[in-house]
């Protein structure tokens, strides 16, 4: 065998669909574009959404609603989960990934789900009204990131 002999498999190689070149190629004249009209020409054919002049679909509908810019998306934690950290610690956003408790947000939010009978200093960047009573009751404090 020689490197001359090498071929592709059958059926791997597709031949190419040459167009507008003459009767014989069998895509000759119009090259499988039909005849006359809009999409026969070069450059032809209508911009997608285009319903023949009336009014598009898009046009018709309303609007509704809008995407705040000042929108702030927080990882949430329930007191219950905070119990698990030793008496006297101080939770940091980074102290609860590490654990697994939130994922990749940037905000962490401290909510009041659960009891919490350890002493803490929890930082966050939101607390809810229930989370800071809960945490004052057991002895911790609050601050806010």
């Amino acid at each position: 065998m020689k490197i001359s002999d090498l071929k592709p498999a059958r059926g791997a190689v597709k031949r190419r669909k040459i167009v507008g070149k003459g009767p014989g190629s069998g895509h000759g004249k119009t090259a499988t574009r039909g005849n006359k009209g809009q999409n026969s020409r070069t450059g032809g054919g209508v911009r997608m959404g285009f319903e023949g002049g009336q009014t598009p679909i898009y046009r018709k509908l309303p609007i509704r609603g809008f995407k705040s810019i000042d929108k702030r998306i927080f990882d949430v934690i329930n007191l219950d989960q905070l119990a698990t950290f030793e008496n006297g610690a101080t939770v940091t956003p980074a102290d609860l990934k590490k654990k697994g408790f939130i994922g990749g947000g940037e905000l962490v939010k401290v909510l009041g789900g659960g009891e919490l009978k350890t002493k803490l200093t929890v930082k966050a960047h939101a607390f809810s009204g229930s989370a800071m009573e809960k945490i004052k009751a057991a002895g911790g404090t609050t601050e806010v990131l």
